[in-house]
């Protein structure tokens, strides 16, 4: 993800462009109680299926404009926007509001885990902060849903490779069983109450990991039409992008989200998003504890595996093509030969599932009502308050999480 992050500094820099605009919206639709049929679920439950600098969180609340209704309060094609020779992006032309609004109605996920950290340490007054600034600058009234990790969502792909996420620690736990520590749970389920009474759905799966979940769910909304924007600052999700797919990040280092599309990513890499899951197959993710080629064959590098792929395309048909006949130097047919079943294991490791045992629910994707957003929020940072959040985060670092959880948020992921 540090790769992603310095990309969307460098490149939301350079834009240079200003979103003081932002849209505020108020609709008819009201809150959906969760003891009726059509409820929002606390959360689903099916078988087996940061580095940021020390600053204090505060509640932002919507700002109101005259502008369309329609019209995202922050541009997602042009905020973080490459402009081509001799063009000038403009965030709040008549031309651009009119293009967002004849576009495809969107749906956000919320990959809420890795937004309760404050650096390397676990915070709801952070995650306070980043779902404050969501809802009134990025989603509004957009359909948002939120997705947590599911218990034991690690260990089909451990079973495969031992060493995936080895030296992670869950810190945060989210509400199923009764065994963590009151005080924890109360917290957690506190979250999750409160996602809910902003009208967002709130998805869980056990056995399955929040990537998937969302991977899954994305694939859904995109066949009914919408388009998706995953909140979210793992890495793992860049091969989803796509014209009807972007990636929403936050970032510390400049306190907003921003808006992270196919455009910026062919900037970035000058591939598409499948060659860069099978680049990250072949290289590996020490992140993720995921080991590449150039471990078993040194030769083997960055290099080598770009202008293979370049030619070839995936890595499948990489490795179909080696099979039949040589693709490159000795060295490097030897490698595909002899470690084709390597490959394959990082690549069905990597490569988030969608076929995980979950289903949109038409209700989701109504318009969010938002007009209680700053109420729930306030009152939850005043809970927040009166139950010292803060101790709770000194008590990870005392039992020595800390420098474990500090992997799972290096730059954010």
């Amino acid at each position: 993800m540090a790769e992603l992050l310095e990309a969307a500094i460098s490149v939301s820099m350079a834009s240079n462009l200003q979103t003081s605009e932002k849209s505020h919206f108020n609709f008819s639709c009201h809150y959906l109680n969760p003891s009726t049929t059509h409820h929002l679920p606390f959360f689903i439950s099916l078988p087996n299926s940061r580095t940021g600098k020390a600053k204090s969180w505060k509640l932002i609340k919507p700002l109101s404009s005259a502008t369309p209704c329609n019209q995202p309060a922050v541009d997602d094609d042009t905020l973080l926007g490459l402009p081509s020779k001799n063009e000038v992006l403009s965030g709040n032309s008549s031309s651009n509001c009119y293009n967002k609004m004849s576009r495809k109605g969107r749906v956000f996920f919320l990959d809420v885990n890795p937004l309760c950290y404050k650096g390397s340490s676990p915070s709801l007054h952070a995650f306070a902060h980043w779902i404050s600034l969501f809802f009134s600058q990025v989603s509004l009234n957009d359909p948002v849903i939120a997705v947590l990790d599911g218990e034991g969502g690690n260990e089909y792909r451990r079973q495969l490779l031992p060493s995936y996420k080895a030296n992670r620690r869950k810190i945060l736990q989210f509400p199923t069983v009764e065994r963590f520590p009151k005080s924890s749970f109360g917290r957690s389920k506190k979250l999750v109450e409160v996602l809910q009474k902003c009208n967002v759905p709130v998805v869980k799966i056990e056995g399955h990991e929040a990537d998937d979940v969302v991977a899954t769910l994305v694939e859904q909304v995109l066949l009914k039409g919408y388009r998706a924007v995953i909140a979210s600052p793992d890495k793992d999700f860049k091969q989803l992008i796509s014209e009807d797919v972007q990636i929403v990040i936050p970032m510390p280092e400049l306190d907003r989200w921003s808006f992270y599309t196919i455009k910026h990513y062919v900037a970035q890499y000058n591939c598409d998003p499948q060659s860069d899951l099978s680049l990250r197959c072949m290289l590996g993710d020490e992140i993720d504890g995921v080991p590449g080629i150039q471990h078993l064959v040194p030769g083997f590098g960055r290099k080598t595996a770009l202008k293979l792929l370049k030619k070839h395309g995936s890595l499948e048909n990489l490795l179909s093509a080696a099979s039949v006949r040589s693709v490159g130097r000795q060295y490097a047919q030897e490698a595909l030969t002899k470690y084709a079943d390597f490959l394959r294991r990082n690549y069905e490791v990597l490569s988030l599932k969608r076929d995980v045992a979950v289903h949109i629910e038409e209700h989701w994707l109504s318009r969010r009502d938002q007009s209680n957003d700053s109420v729930i929020l306030s009152s939850f940072l005043d809970f927040l308050s009166k139950t010292q959040d803060g101790r709770w985060q000194n008590r990870s670092h005392s039992n020595g999480t800390g420098d474990n959880q500090r992997l799972h948020c290096m730059a954010l992921q």
